[in-house]
């Protein structure tokens, strides 16, 4: 199994990302991971009571947020592609408690010049599904991703984790 840690200044740009920037004081901190060989994306996360919405459950928006960036990680790191979310579907099988250890992964489905779909799942300790979850992403062209990460791709040639990278 060959797993590498997903940090955005490997692919060339800083962010303040509120789900895995590790700087973001106010943010989730969590660190992804690229499973090559799975081709998938995943992070292992457990979140204290202030995010929670019912008192013991995470927010369905923080959940949303985490499964959002998991599938948006899966098209950079496995589908090299930049893209955004267009549009989600999330089913949430389950409660996501507060100080419990959960793991998201995401993988890319169909991919056309325009488009990514991808998928994603949360499950607990015991490998049972809480939430799951499929969207479409838009893939960005060179002056969509430029704005989007503050930075020319061009600029970004020599980023070791940009072999592959394409744009339509």
């Amino acid at each position: 199994m060959t797993v590498i840690a997903i940090h955005n200044e490997d692919w060339g740009f800083e962010t303040n990302c509120f789900v895995c920037e590790p700087k973001n004081d106010h943010g989730l901190r969590i660190p992804f991971f690229h499973d090559i060989d799975a081709g998938c994306v995943f992070a292992e996360f457990d979140l204290p009571n202030s995010f929670s919405g019912a008192p013991k459950f995470v927010h369905g928006g923080v959940t949303l947020a985490i499964i959002d960036e998991a599938m948006a990680w899966a098209c950079i790191a496995v589908g090299h592609r930049w893209a955004v979310t267009v549009e989600t579907t999330t089913r949430f099988l389950g409660a996501v408690y507060v100080d419990k250890r959960y793991r998201v992964e995401a993988r890319v489905g169909e991919t056309t010049p325009e488009q990514m779909r991808a998928e994603a799942v949360v499950l607990d300790a015991k490998g049972r599904v809480r939430a799951e979850a499929n969207a479409v992403f838009a893939v960005l062209g060179e002056a969509q991703a430029a704005r989007a990460i503050g930075t020319s791709v061009a600029d970004l040639a020599d980023a070791p984790n940009l072999s592959g990278y394409t744009t339509p």
